[in-house]
C-alpha cells in the first residue's frame, strides 16, 4: 500500500486540526491522523516543579515514539497510541489502538520543526493565520475544553507560547511544502489540497 505521510504545523490555534478534519471528512477511513500533542511527555519526565514546565518547547514531546509508530502504520501495522489528559498532563494508563490507512496526517504546532520527522513526510503544510485571531481562538478553547482560567492562559501564552512560536513554529514555516493562509477556513487551498490528495490515490 503506497501511504501517503502529511505533516501540518502551525501556530497554536491556527487551524491545524480544522484542516485535518476536512481531510478526514474528504477521505473518511483513509485517514488516519495521529496529533503531536498525544506525544506529550507525561508529567514524570520532567524535572522541574510543574509551573515550570515549558509545553511548547520541542522537548516536551515523545518524538522517538511518535517516528516508531509512524514505521510500523507505514509498516500495515496497528499502534496503541498515548492517550494524554490537559487537565493533569500526564498519560493516562490506557492507550487507543490505531490502525493503517493509505494517508496519515501529523498535526501539531511543531510537526515540521523536527528534521528527523520531516524526512518521513512526502507533504508539508504550514497553516498561517494572524496571531491575533489565534489568541483569542486558543483563550477560548483552553478555558471552555481545558477547564483552565483566563489569568492562566494569558500567562502561559506570554511566558511561553508566544517566545516558543517565534523561536520555532514559525521558522519552521520554511519547510513547507505548501503554506495555507485563513487555516480551515481557506476554501481554495482545501480544494486544491484535496485533489492533489485524490491523484496520490488514483496512482497508488
Amino acid at each position: 500500500m503506497g501511504v501517503l505521510l502529511i505533516g501540518i504545523a502551525g501556530g497554536s490555534a491556527s487551524g491545524k486540526t480544522t484542516l485535518a478534519r476536512i481531510l478526514k471528512e474528504s477521505f473518511k477511513d483513509d485517514v488516519t491522523i495521529l496529533r503531536l500533542d498525544y506525544y506529550y511527555h507525561d508529567l514524570d519526565h520532567f524535572d522541574v516543579p510543574e509551573d515550570e514546565i515549558n509545553f511548547d518547547h520541542p522537548n516536551s514531546f515523545e518524538i522517538d515514539l511518535l517516528i516508531k509508530h509512524l514505521n510500523k502504520l507505514r509498516n500495515g501495522e496497528e499502534i496503541d497510541r498515548p492517550v494524554y489528559s490537559f487537565k493533569t498532563n500526564r498519560r493516562l494508563d490506557r492507550t487507543k489502538v490505531v490502525k493503517p490507512s493509505k494517508i496519515l496526517i501529523v498535526e501539531g504546532i511543531l510537526s515540521l520543526y523536527y528534521l528527523k520527522l520531516c524526512e518521513h513526510y512526502d507533504l508539508k503544510i504550514y497553516v498561517d493565520t494572524d496571531c491575533d485571531i489565534r489568541l483569542l481562538r486558543r483563550i477560548t478553547r483552553d478555558i471552555n475544553e481545558r477547564g483552565r482560567s483566563l489569568e492562566s492562559v494569558k500567562k502561559q501564552y506570554l511566558s511561553t507560547v508566544k517566545p516558543m512560536h517565534e523561536q520555532f513554529v514559525e521558522p519552521s514555516k520554511s519547510r513547507a511544502d505548501i503554506i495555507i493562509p485563513h487555516g480551515g477556513l481557506n476554501e481554495i487551498a482545501n480544494d486544491l489540497l484535496i485533489e492533489k490528495i485524490k491523484g496520490h490515490l488514483k496512482v497508488n
